[in-house]
């Protein structure tokens, strides 16, 4: 197995715990939390697999997956963290969560770069 397919799989592991936790934190408002973080990190286990099958588009797929999350992501952290700020402190931890899977993203952008697999895309 590759170190990226690894990495991408232990992502999409973070992001379905994220989304777990993040549910288990607010089970009636939270669903999204449990169904975003278990898609999309379902997917990005996938992509991993499928890169190490050698599958070379699904390099190009993790790409735009992990791009897609981490504008999402930004979005997302941004809003809890300003009303944390407007003094909605119940917004803390999912703020911090998605924080938290914000900088994941950014971190596996950056290994993207790295490893030069964004050229091979």
């Amino acid at each position: 197995m590759t170190k990226f397919a690894r990495w991408l799989i232990f992502y999409g592991t973070f992001l379905i715990f994220v989304g777990v936790v993040g549910y288990l934190s607010n089970p009636e408002k939270a669903k999204t939390a449990l169904l975003s973080g278990g898609l999309f990190g379902g997917l990005s286990i996938l992509w991993g697999v499928l890169i190490v099958k050698g599958f070379a588009w699904s390099r190009k797929a993790a790409l735009i997956t992990t791009g897609f999350l981490t504008l999402v992501f930004t979005w997302r952290a941004t809003v809890g963290w300003l009303a944390v700020l407007g003094g909605n402190s119940e917004k803390l931890f999912t703020a911090f969560l998605i924080s938290l899977m914000l900088v994941a993203s950014v971190a596996m952008l950056g290994f993207f770069c790295r490893s030069g697999l964004v050229s091979k895309t």
